[in-house]
């Protein structure tokens, strides 16, 4: 009698079962589906594909303004310039560090 102490795997099956894929029908269909129209799709992909496009109308700056990217521009750079002036041109570095006792 054999004892056999390690188990070797049996090879996995390959199944490759090909199908026609045409490009155009399926944009098309995935688009029916994006408007929520009757579409071939299954109820899964529709939904799929009209969550795909109200996460894209809902970006993070796709949909904003002009305005709001100059304000969120602006913003940015005042903070940033405002760090660089404290830390270079005032002396609030100092006594941030004297504050904590480091420098003694």
């Amino acid at each position: 009698m054999r004892f056999v102490f390690f188990k070797t795997p049996r090879p996995k099956q390959f199944t490759f079962k090909p199908r026609h894929f045409d490009e155009e029908k399926e944009r098309f269909e995935r688009r029916k589906a994006e408007l929520g129209l009757n579409s071939e799709l299954s109820h899964r992909e529709s939904m799929r594909a009209q969550m795909h496009n109200r996460w894209q109308r809902g970006g993070s700056f796709r949909g904003a303004s002009n305005l709001s990217r100059l304000l969120y521009f602006a913003f940015y750079a005042f903070v940033i310039v405002g760090g660089v002036y404290l830390i270079f041109f005032t002396d609030f570095v100092d006594k941030l560090v004297a504050l904590f006792g480091v420098g003694r």
